[in-house]
Formats: structure tokens, C-alpha cells, sequence
């Protein structure tokens, strides 16, 4: 059996994750331990609601990433099985409407066990059959596809691809005359059909923009799709939705607004189109997604969830049309509801203090499938059929992991804001906590910052696991601009972003103080984007953290507005933008970390990837030479290759080894010995509290 072939006929005998063997007492967990712990996704329900298919990502040092594969279960669980194993991994797994085929994504080369070959592939579709065989490449498309979907009667498949180089953009780039215009050297993104059979490509959209997403419709003659003038993400206000024939023709705009649309479906009969924006009636932003419903046939959009305090995240037509789904973001959990299409209160469907994601529902069975993330599990797969009262639990993958690890108490707590608004966040226990012992306390602060901080196990970036194992509280405060919580609470940072986010964070801080848990002199603060621009305000608005990790944070609003790749949903924040006459340049000023970097005193690291572009390594530069020329302690760490979201693993172990190091040194002035990654790779070297890597 070749490295890439099919591992089938495999039952997993041993656990699926990868953690050690079960000893005789739990264990704290450690950064290797978290970033070792498998991850699963994308979960499919096949036609006949008998199997199910996923995605399970696991970490492989030697590649320094995680490898997904696919994976098959039966619908109870059992009957494990692995399915895919090529080196570059696979995914985007989706059932032939027949239940006889698999077709997912995969990056393989034409030669046999050719490693180098398959890194420089394009990623093709693939076709598994259900009882056996090798998987067989379907497209050979000059580009990398993605977004594939099954037309209802299985002879063909719909794809995304960008446009290819053309043949004077390969000759200058092979000369290295290579010089290139900002901002326009993409490729637009066109959709396309390929025959199972005769594996004969047809284009459906051609011209000067973009297919940024779309489905098709459940009898298979109409797509609805999101389409935008480049695949840039600055041009995502300006993407309106389309409806067309399955062949691309009768293509009719639907939307015109400035509002950021998705999740376009039509309705079971093809007469209606609903979907999701962050915007009020009148689609205006920014507000807490919405669900809006069309007429396929054209019309204003209607707002169906204006009463909704929650935020929608996925929404999708009932079997008969007469009702939605939808997932909504309820602050620290997320759940599933149903409305009724002519109105009334959404029917909740589930509730635990979980996050659901990779929802997938079937209408042919009227059936849900969802991840559950929970405190103590880091996701199974569940599923909701027709009539039933709860939920049921389909696979058992992480059953033995608290007989394993010792994982922190996870409770919520809430506050009072400044202004007497109430604040809710989650709060974890060191491991050993006894009654009446004081901690030090590091406060997160979430990304977005129109997202929020749910019930869950958590990943790396976050490290709470590794974090109460060292003896230190953490608080993960939502504070005001966070999503889930009314348009009234998202919107508190329309026209000043600093205006109660931060007094919301430092309340936290002290109700944490007040009970007993924190230690008013051990304090520090860390998060990553708008995480970061928290952590910036932070220190230049307070002395009283000892220590701060900001990571791939904002400094200078006039200038990141002009540097990051995305900007429409800033200027609201500021009421216009810095571009315009009599541009509100104060505003921008005023809400900048860096007006008030000299009041600094916090020792404060920045990290931050090399190839960020949402939040450029400029804006981490400004702040780092601000504190260091004031004589702030202070470190820049710059990770090569990285965007925004870092994914080597090595990077990753770093950025927890070298922030836990900085606490170590300026919060509990004890040592530390970093953590080294599997392997020996690594030269040997002594980290102690000095603040520094030796790179």
C-alpha cells in the first residue's frame, strides 16, 4: 500500500487523539501535550443518515503543521475508520447524493511517493467509492479548486477556482521581471462544473470579478451565489448577491447595498433567497448578523431577526420551506434555534454551556450535525433528528481525557461596567486553588472584536490549560463591542472604540480581586488582534499590569486604516474615514494606543507574522521602538511566513514558551525552562526568566 493509498479496512483499535497513555492519576497538561491534541471538523451526514464523514487534523512536527485527513464513522460512532493519508493532507469531504462516492480536496502529485511534487501541486478533487479502492483524481484543473459541491442527480460537480497566470505572467516571473501593481495583481475566481464521467469541464461564470461563495439550489437548476469585483477582502462591502441558472445564464442581481452579505439559500421552491448580514432593516452596519429574506424574483430584503438579541452565525431553509434553522452566538455559549418564515420567537433547539460549529443539516431526513466544544472535550460530533427532545452523541473520541489531564474550572462570573452596564466573561481556576489563596491573574482578551468568548476547551493561543497548571487565574472578560449581546451593546464602539471596552476589561480585573481569587499585584494582559489593540490601550491607560503580551495588535488607527488589507467596518468605529475632507482625524488620534504611548510602564512583548496584512507588522513596530526608546522593557518577535493566524507548530511553541517566560520573570519572578518541541531537533538551550530566546 502506497503512502497517499486509501487506509481502509482499518478499525481504530487504540483512542483516536494522540495523547499519552492513560496514567494512574491525571496529569497537568503541557504546550506539546495542547498542540498534539487532534481537532475535528466539517462533519457530513451521508443521504441515508447511516454514516457520517469529517476531517480530523493532528499535529506532525516533521512537516511543522497539521495534517488533515478524512475520516468515516457509522452514525452511532462505531465502524472508525480513516479514510485518506496523503502527506499534504486532505479535506472537504461531501457525499455523492447516492451515498456510493466521496469526493474531497486534495494537494497530490502525479509521481508515486514524489513529497516535493505534491507540496507543489494544485489541490484537485478527488473521488473515493464508499465500499473500496484507491481514490481517483476527477480534475486536473490548472488552478487550485475549491468550494465543491454535487449537483442533486451526481453526474457532475460545481468548484471554485481562480483564473490562471497567463502565459507572459510565467515568462516575466521565471526572468524575475516581476514587478507588480499593489492591490491588483489577483486573479478573479470564476465557478465550474466537471461531468463524473467523461471528467469534462465546463465554465459557468466568466468576466472581470468574482464567485466568492455560493450554493446551489435543491433541485439543482438555480445557484445563488455572493459575487464581488475582486476576491480582495477590501472590496467585500462592495459584493452583492446573484441568482442564475445552473449553467451560469440568466445571471440577476439580487442585492445592492454596502452591507457584508453571506449565506445566500434559496428557499425549497426556488422563490425566496435569505441570508446573513451585520446590519439593521435598513442594512446598515455594524449590527449583530441578521437574517434577511429576498424574493428570488427581485425586491427589497426583508429583516427577519430584528428582536433577536443574538448573533447568527449559519442559517439555512427548513425541509419545506416553512421554517429556518439557524446557529446563534448567545454570548458564552452557542446554539441552535428555528423560526417560522411568517414570524414569532425563535424556537431553541439546544442548550449547555457549549460552542457549536460545522453545523450541517440534511432536509431529505430533517436532521442536524454539529460539533460540540466543551470545557472538558474539545469536540464531539452530535446530531438532532426530526422530533427529538435533545440532542445525541454520536462519536466518543475524547472520552478519556480527563482521565488523563487535569483542565481548569470554567465558570462564568459577571460585573458591573463603569457605567453600570452589566459584563459577563469566563473565569478559570488554577489547578490547585485552595479557599482563600490569592493568584495571579492574566486577563485574554478576545479577537474580532465583533466576536466573543464561549464555553469550550480552547486552544493553543490561549494555553489555559498550561496557563492554571502554573498556578495563574485567567479572565476572559466580553467586553463592549463583543457580539451576542444586543446591537446596542456591539455598537458602544461606533465612533470611539475605546470608550467602555477597556473599563469593561479592567472591571473584571477587580470583581475578580473582590473575590478573593486575584492578586491586585500580579496582574497581566495578553491577546492577539483586536486582542492586541486591547492590550496596547491597556498598558498606555493603566501601571497596574505587571507584565503584557500583545499579539499582532493595532498602534496607530490613521495609519493601520491605510495598511491593513480590509478597512469597512473600521470607519464606522470612527465616523468616516482618514481619507475624506474634514476627515474625523481626532477620532482616529484619540482611539490610538500610540497618542498615549508615554505614559507606559508595563514590560511588554509583541509578536506578530512576518506576512500579516490584516494587522500589519508595522503597527507592533510602532509600539516596540515607542517603549524601548522610553526605555520600557520590551521584546519584538517577528515569526517568517506567518499571517495573521499562525500555523507552524514550532511558531506556535514559541509564542507560548516566550510569553509565559516574560510572566514568569515580571509577574511571579520565578524561572522557567521553556518547553522544547518532539523530536531533539532543537539545539539544546537553557531559558530562564531573562525575558529572551536565544534567537
Amino acid at each position: 500500500m502506497t503512502r497517499r493509498s486509501v487506509a481502509r479496512g482499518v478499525v481504530l483499535i487504540a483512542l483516536l487523539v494522540a495523547w499519552p497513555a492513560r496514567a494512574q492519576s491525571p496529569r497537568p497538561m503541557t504546550m506539546v501535550d495542547l498542540l498534539n491534541m487532534p481537532r475535528i471538523s466539517d462533519p457530513q451526514l451521508s443521504p441515508d443518515g447511516q454514516e457520517i464523514l469529517f476531517v480530523k487534523s493532528e499535529a506532525d512536527w516533521k512537516a511543522n503543521k497539521r495534517i488533515d485527513h478524512v475520516w468515516r464513522a457509522s452514525a452511532d460512532g462505531s465502524n472508525l475508520r480513516q479514510l485518506t493519508n496523503g502527506a499534504q493532507g486532505e479535506g472537504h469531504p461531501r457525499w455523492s447524493p447516492d451515498g456510493k462516492t466521496t469526493a474531497f480536496i486534495a494537494k497530490r502529485g502525479e509521481g508515486e511517493g514524489e513529497e516535493k511534487e505534491e507540496e507543489d501541486a494544485q489541490s484537485q478533487i478527488w473521488l473515493i467509492r464508499n465500499d473500496g479502492g484507491e481514490a481517483r483524481r476527477l480534475t486536473s484543473h490548472e488552478t487550485s479548486v475549491s468550494a465543491v459541491a454535487w449537483a442533486p442527480d451526481g453526474k457532475s460537480l460545481y468548484f471554485i477556482a481562480e483564473d490562471p497566470k497567463s502565459n507572459d505572467l510565467k515568462a516575466r516571473e521565471k526572468l524575475k521581471d516581476d514587478v507588480y501593481a499593489f492591490d491588483e495583481d489577483y486573479r478573479q475566481a470564476h465557478l465550474w462544473n466537471i461531468d463524473v464521467a467523461a471528467q469534462k469541464e465546463a465554465r459557468i461564470t466568466q468576466g472581470d470579478f468574482s464567485i466568492l461563495a455560493y450554493e446551489l439550489s435543491r433541485d439543482g437548476t438555480r445557484i445563488v451565489c455572493h459575487r464581488g469585483p475582486s476576491p480582495l477582502i477590501g472590496d467585500n462591502e462592495r459584493r452583492e448577491i446573484w441568482v442564475m441558472d445552473a449553467d451560469g445564464s440568466d445571471a440577476t442581481q439580487m442585492t445592492k447595498n454596502s452591507a457584508i452579505e453571506s449565506n445566500a439559500t434559496l428557499s425549497p421552491d426556488n422563490s425566496q433567497i435569505l441570508f446573513l448580514a451585520g446590519a439593521d432593516a435598513q442594512l446598515e452596519s455594524p449590527y449583530n448578523h441578521n437574517i434577511f429574506v429576498v424574493p428570488a424574483a427581485g425586491g427589497a430584503p426583508r429583516i427577519l431577526t430584528a428582536d433577536l438579541r443574538y448573533e447568527v452565525q449559519r442559517a439555512t431553509w427548513s425541509k419545506d420551506g416553512s421554517a429556518i434553522y439557524f446557529s446563534a452566538n448567545m454570548g458564552l455559549h452557542s446554539e441552535l434555534f428555528r423560526l417560522e418564515t411568517d414570524g414569532g420567537t425563535p424556537e431553541q433547539l439546544t442548550d449547555g454551556e457549549h460552542a457549536l460549529s460545522g453545523w450541517h443539516y440534511l432536509p431529505e431526513l430533517d436532521r442536524h450535525l454539529f460539533i460540540e466544544d466543551e470545557s472538558t472535550n474539545p469536540g464531539e460530533i452530535w446530531t438532532l433528528g426530526e422530533g427529538s427532545t435533545a440532542p445525541q452523541r454520536v462519536t466518543h473520541l475524547f472520552d478519556d481525557l480527563t482521565q488523563t489531564f487535569k483542565l481548569p474550572k470554567q465558570v462564568r462570573i459577571e460585573w458591573k461596567g463603569a457605567d453600570g452596564q452589566m459584563v459577563e466573561g469566563l473565569l478559570y481556576y488554577p489547578l490547585d486553588h485552595q479557599p482563600g489563596a490569592r493568584h495571579p491573574l492574566i486577563v485574554q482578551t478576545h479577537g474580532g472584536p465583533h466576536a466573543s468568548d464561549k464555553f469550550g476547551f480552547g486552544g493553543w493561543s490561549s494555553y489555559v490549560q498550561v496557563l492554571t497548571a502554573k498556578g495563574y487565574a485567567v479572565l476572559k472578560p466580553n467586553y463592549r463591542g463583543s457580539t451576542g449581546y444586543g446591537d446596542e451593546f456591539l455598537r458602544d464602539m461606533v465612533g470611539h472604540y475605546f470608550q467602555n471596552a477597556h473599563l469593561d476589561v479592567l472591571a473584571g480585573v477587580d470583581a475578580v480581586i473582590e473575590m478573593g481569587l486575584a492578586d491586585p499585584d500580579r496582574l497581566a494582559a495578553m491577546g492577539w488582534s483586536a486582542g492586541g489593540h486591547m492590550t496596547n490601550k491597556l498598558i498606555t491607560f493603566t501601571n497596574r499590569f505587571k507584565a503584557a503580551a500583545s499579539g499582532a495588535g493595532a498602534s496607530n488607527w490613521v495609519s493601520m486604516y491605510g495598511q491593513s488589507d480590509v478597512r469597512s467596518y473600521r470607519t464606522p468605529w470612527f465616523g468616516g474615514t482618514p481619507w475624506e475632507k474634514e476627515a474625523p482625524i481626532q477620532a482616529y488620534w484619540d482611539n490610538s494606543p500610540l497618542k498615549d504611548v508615554a505614559n507606559v510602564k508595563t514590560p511588554t512583548i509583541f509578536l506578530v507574522g512576518e506576512r500579516d496584512v490584516r494587522v500589519p507588522p508595522p503597527q507592533s513596530v510602532e509600539m516596540h521602538r515607542a517603549l524601548r526608546a522610553n526605555g520600557v522593557p520590551t521584546h519584538l518577535y517577528m515569526a517568517p511566513r506567518e499571517p495573521h493566524g499562525w500555523a507552524e507548530l514550532r511558531h506556535e511553541l514559541f509564542k507560548m514558551n516566550v510569553e509565559l517566560a516574560w510572566f514568569e520573570q515580571h509577574v511571579t519572578k520565578r524561572e522557567y525552562t521553556w518547553e522544547k518541541a518532539p523530536g531533539g531537533e532543537e539545539k539544546e538551550k537553557e531559558e530562564t526568566t531573562n525575558g529572551t530566546s536565544d534567537r
